[in-house]
């Protein structure tokens, strides 16, 4: 899995969450069926977004047969069957992400990265390359996609790096990463039917393309310069507040060009790219929440450090229990006279069934891929060891950064 957006399932609404894992999966599948299992190494978070934009300029398409499949149990879903995306949106995702997934693997042939550097692992990297700039040109041909502009923008992009120095502006460096980008996200409108988004899509495409590749920049920076490998912010002396500069403005690029499209349903696409797009950036720039997580009860029962603001309760003058104070607090009218009654003892197994248990979750894979299950032995609920949770930003924060672009519907709360 690669991408820079990896949205916290436990930010999104269910329903979100639900079509955003049925874009995933339904990239996922698309790479099987029509380039075989090996393929499916090619799915990745971005490569979704272009299923994810199809679906949302089309009427009616997350209720349509059409766009919606069931797929059986899989193992990443804990052995669940599941609604995954299906039709145009994902055959493009997946042509796109062929093309994109070969470029990164010539890209990692180029820089010797680990097993790489060994000449058998290259060439037979090399020829898989190949094999899926075919492939993914022959499913974007079918749809009417020439991946050729994609295949143009990886070429030049070694030689635009090759000849760049000192000074040599960030951006021209970035722009066949924003060429290629664009045109896929454009692409998503002629597919729709909806040709008078197509320009601001593909602003939209040209911004994102630029913050994937400065963002993998900042990211890889510190482990280029160990190894050596070719990295653009320090070939062209460009510091990190420039970078974040470019990326900020990219972002609130990328969040305008979203308002001169019209979506049927663009509340995923409007949570991936306005939210989830600035909390990738944070996160490469190492940022975090300054707000604090009321989530601590003292010994009276309400939240540390939680004011009657937070609470929304009236001041002294209006609340005849005090300053600050809810009646249902201990002492207060409302507060159960025995006090609160004692939780319900978790459910406890035996030695051997809980092995058993154990077993059965181990091998289809629900300890690992699922967001959480109940431990075999006392019944506790556990955290999937690879749910990989980034929630390091309370509810309270205002994730939009002051934009009046959230009448979408998507529970962001800005």
């Amino acid at each position: 899995m690669f991408g820079i957006i990896r949205p916290c399932r436990h930010r999104m609404s269910e329903g979100l969450a639900t079509s955003w894992m049925a874009h995933l999966c339904g990239l996922c599948l698309a790479l099987r069926d029509d380039h075989g299992q090996l393929a499916r190494i090619a799915t990745n978070y971005d490569g979704l977004i272009i299923s994810a934009l199809v679906e949302a300029q089309v009427p009616g398409a997350a209720a349509s047969a059409k766009w919606r499949r069931t797929a059986g149990p899989c193992p990443l879903r804990g052995m669940r069957t599941a609604p995954v995306a299906t039709g145009e949106g994902a055959r493009l995702a997946a042509a796109v992400s062929l093309v994109l997934a070969s470029a990164k693997m010539r890209d990692h042939i180029d820089d010797r990265d680990g097993a790489m550097g060994r000449r058998p692992v290259a060439a037979a990297a090399r020829t898989v390359a190949r094999r899926w700039d075919r492939a993914g040109a022959r499913t974007g041909g079918g749809l009417g996609f020439d991946t050729a502009v994609l295949v143009d923008a990886v070429d030049r992009q070694s030689g635009i790096e090759a000849l760049a120095r000192t000074g040599t502006p960030l951006l021209t460096v970035t722009e066949p990463t924003e060429t290629a980008t664009a045109a896929a996200f454009g692409y998503t409108a002629v597919l729709a039917g909806r040709p008078g988004n197509r320009a601001p899509l593909e602003e939209a495409g040209r911004l994102f393309g630029r913050l994937a590749h400065l963002l993998d920049a900042v990211e890889d920076q510190t482990a280029d310069a160990a190894s050596g490998a070719w990295n653009p912010l320090t070939a062209t002396g460009t510091g990190r507040d420039e970078a974040r500069r470019l990326c900020d403005d990219a972002v609130r690029g990328v969040r305008l060009a979203l308002k001169d499209a019209e979506f049927t349903d663009g509340r995923l696409v409007h949570v991936l790219l306005a939210h989830e797009l600035r909390r990738s950036v944070d996160r490469a720039f190492g940022g975090s929440c300054a707000h604090s997580h009321p989530n601590t009860l003292d010994g009276q029962g309400l939240g540390v450090g939680v004011g009657p603001e937070a609470l929304d309760l009236p001041q002294l003058s209006g609340n005849p229990y005090g300053p600050g104070q809810s009646p249902y607090a201990p002492g207060g009218p409302g507060f159960p006279p025995n006090g609160f009654p004692p939780p319900e003892p978790p459910r406890r197994r035996g030695l051997i069934a809980g092995c058993a248990l154990w077993s059965g979750l181990c091998c289809t894979c629900q300890l690992c891929c699922r967001d959480h299950y109940e431990d075999p032995w006392n019944g506790r609920r556990r955290e999937g060891w690879c749910s990989n949770c980034d929630c390091d930003c309370c509810d309270s924060c205002d994730c939009c950064d002051g934009c009046d672009c959230c009448d979408c519907g998507c529970d962001c709360g800005c």
